[in-house]
């Protein structure tokens, strides 16, 4: 079961937790470059042999067809299709906030600068499939990328074992614009978006996260296309003190716990008594959960019950761990949230679980994980944008620059860097 550790005893028992992430797989990698040598060179035929190899579905057609998104929503329990839409909606909202904007300015007379604004021409998403479909992926994705005004957005998502994409995924490409789906997972669907196929374009960036081999190709194939992150298993840390709901507290590490063997789910919090309950409290809640084999495996391998000595020290510890996903479940999360400086999304008070932020609120749930919110951020619009300067000086204004530009030049020693503006002087001085 879940360990508890008490950092004034074993702080170095931390270590081995955070370094679950780490992406030095040789064996994996390896696979990882023959897969991907494999689709450069042969294309669809590598698609359908490997969809046939990992997944064990014959393929003869890789794209969705047009008449199967229809029939998907046709399909799909009203309820259902009205959440979706909510949600887009809602992640439409937020995301409009961050649309970046073109500016020009004049520092002074004869000089214009500005940045310009362009939306990315085209986008892959990966939507893992594995043991369940995930729609709310692809609305955190496809949404963003269609309000930058990215021009082809398609998805490539793993069929399931009858060889077709789960309704509620066609659906919510429906809803978001996507131009088309392929029924394509692995390190081979990245491959094909990165370097294109017959059937599968190749794409200017491809967002979205995937297992170990998914994220060592999108590592490999990054120079070649952007990426948006390397993503490594999902984590939660939850800030509390003694005022916390243990039952509370316990259902939100399993939240986290129940998508991976791998993924982490941290109490951090200087009382004992609530690291007592909530121990107990994981014991009957994860009896009862359809993935209790990988939620218990996740908790016993990577699970923690941080104890501290006080609350600042659990908020130092908390900003060193850095996660993914924060919940502060204190006393007064209002107050203490200024306090946090590293993390991928924060959750404040107890009606805000962590699910809230995968499928509802509207803030992305693609976020930094494994520390690397020490300097990354969520995924947003302005990942699907390109930002280029502008740059204007009439002849007054470079000649009263020139001399400063020439002097920078010859003490780097490019020499025809200074000629380039002292021929535009030349019979003026």
């Amino acid at each position: 079961m879940i360990q508890t550790i008490d950092m004034m005893q074993h702080p170095e028992r931390l270590e081995a937790l955070l370094k679950r992430a780490s992406l030095d797989q040789p064996e994996a990698e390896q696979v990882v470059r023959t897969i991907i040598e494999t689709v450069k060179r042969d294309g669809d035929a590598a698609l359908l042999k490997y969809t046939k190899q990992f997944d064990g579905i014959d393929l003869t057609e890789m794209k969705v067809p047009e008449a199967a998104f229809d029939e998907a929503i046709e399909r799909l329990d009203p309820l259902v299709l009205q959440a979706l839409e909510t949600a887009r909606d809602n992640i439409r909202a937020y995301h409009e906030k961050q649309i970046v904007k073109p500016f020009t300015m004049s520092p002074q007379p004869g000089v214009l600068l500005g940045q310009l604004i362009r939306p990315i021409d085209a986008v892959g998403i990966y939507v893992p499939g594995g043991t369940a479909p995930l729609p709310s992926t692809l609305l955190m994705a496809a949404v963003p990328a269609g309000l930058a005004g990215v021009g082809q957005i398609v998805v490539v998502t793993p069929p399931n074992r009858h060889g077709q994409i789960d309704d509620a995924v066609l659906a919510a490409a429906r809803l978001t614009g996507v131009h088309a789906v392929y029924k394509v997972g692995g390190a081979q669907a990245i491959a094909a978006l990165a370097y294109g196929t017959e059937s599968v374009p190749k794409v200017d960036k491809i967002v979205g996260p995937g297992n170990l081999y998914v994220t060592l190709a999108k590592k490999h194939v990054f120079g070649i296309v952007g990426i948006d992150m390397i993503a490594g298993p999902s984590e939660i840390v939850v800030l509390a003190d003694d005022t916390a709901n243990p039952d509370y507290v316990a259902a939100d590490l399993l939240s986290q716990a129940e998508h991976d063997t791998r993924a982490g789910a941290w109490l951090v919090t200087p009382s004992k008594s609530l690291a007592k309950a909530v121990e107990e409290s994981l014991k009957k809640q994860l009896a009862t959960l359809s993935r209790q084999t990988i939620a218990a495996e996740a908790l016993n391998t990577f699970g923690a019950l941080i104890v501290t000595e006080t609350l600042d020290e659990a908020i130092a510890l908390t900003n060193r761990i850095a996660p993914e996903h924060l919940e502060i479940m204190t006393e007064d999360p209002i107050r203490l949230y200024p306090k946090i400086t590293h993390a991928g999304a924060i959750f404040l008070g107890p009606y805000a679980p962590e699910p809230l932020g995968d499928y509802f609120a509207g803030p992305n749930h693609t976020l930094p994980t494994s520390g690397t919110a020490r300097f990354a951020s969520p995924l947003s619009t302005a990942d699907f944008c390109k930002r280029m300067s502008l740059i204007k000086y009439d002849q007054a204004a470079l000649d009263a620059a020139s001399d400063a530009i020439i002097r920078l030049a010859e003490i780097e020693g490019l020499d025809a860097h200074a000629a380039a503006i002292r021929i535009r002087r030349k019979g003026r001085d």
